[in-house]
């Protein structure tokens, strides 16, 4: 059947990146370098890597002495082992912190072939010696949080010779549980990151290739008042300005409902959270699952 005059197929002439670029301005602001630079003193970076880490590798698919850029690094979660496995890194984020711990970590593994890079999404990356085709594999692992997507994946291409490797939430955010807002009526707020970058990629002439990685996280509290707080500010977090104030307080209402029945005692409480605290008193019933998208595409 031919298609009706004056159709226009959305999927293949959409603006993508233009879509995504006016959702992130209903969306809360990116957390500064400062913000970043204060959190990497609670970070613990672990000697052995997380499935999660051992998944993205395997997904990057580096091959033996290739070069790598690692762009908002963090602390080295893919940096370390691949500096481990003799790949020259190139270590680069926006906060100081994050990079002081991986030149920590790197001079106590003995790790010399990871170079750390100060340098944000927005930046001269040339300035920076991150000039076009200088590095045989670029990738972002959970750090693509920018105000123009489709720049950033034109920059991450642009650096690579052979390969890019990225992952996004399937999610709106890993700061916001899906089950919870779904939960107290806040569902329509919830973003697929992920099927822009591929979108934007594919109408690029790439052919992305898409894994999907599950991480679970507990979410403990101290105190009733302390898991109110910080899930008040998830609700907060997942509105943005694309959401009514009558909309929050009705999603607020239903928090406060939900949370008796799905907050339970911690028979581990006191012990280490992973992250370089302990566990508080209280958990959610039900563990956190984010479920990250990884994309790769060959340049």
């Amino acid at each position: 059947m031919d298609a009706s005059p004056g159709f226009t197929p959305k999927l293949t002439t959409t603006d993508w990146n233009e879509e995504w670029v006016e959702l992130q301005k209903a969306r809360r602001a990116a957390d500064s370098a400062a913000h970043w630079d204060e959190r990497s003193k609670t970070f613990k970076q672990a000697d052995a890597p997380t499935p999660y880490v051992e998944a993205f590798l395997e997904y990057a698919g580096v091959r033996p002495g290739e070069t790598v850029l690692d762009m908002g690094c963090g602390t080295g979660a893919l940096s370390i082992p691949l500096g481990g496995m003799h790949h020259p890194v190139i270590a680069a984020d926006f906060s100081r912190g994050m990079l002081e711990r991986v030149r920590e970590d790197c001079d106590r593994l003995g790790i010399g072939c990871v170079r750390t890079e100060l340098m944000s999404w927005s930046d001269d990356w040339a300035a920076h010696g991150v000039g076009p085709g200088s590095v045989d594999v670029a990738l972002a692992s959970r750090s693509i949080a920018t105000t123009d997507l489709g720049d950033s994946l034109a920059r991450l291409t642009a650096t690579a010779r052979r390969r890019c490797g990225i992952t996004l939430a399937t999610g709106s955010s890993p700061r916001v549980d899906e089950r919870i807002m779904t939960a107290i009526g806040l569902q329509r707020v919830l973003g697929r990151d992920y099927l822009y970058a591929f979108m934007i990629l594919s109408n690029r002439g790439y052919k992305p290739e898409v894994r999907y990685i599950p991480s679970e996280r507990l979410d403990t509290f101290d105190s009733r008042e302390a898991a109110w707080e910080k899930l008040s500010q998830m609700v907060d977090e997942a509105c943005g300005a694309s959401v009514s104030a009558a909309e929050r307080t009705r999603a607020l209402e239903n928090l406060r409902a939900w949370l008796p029945e799905n907050l339970v005692e911690n028979p581990q409480a006191g012990k280490p959270d992973g992250r370089g605290g302990v566990q508080g008193a209280l958990r959610l019933r039900n563990a956190r699952l984010t479920t990250w998208a990884f994309i790769g595409w060959d340049v």
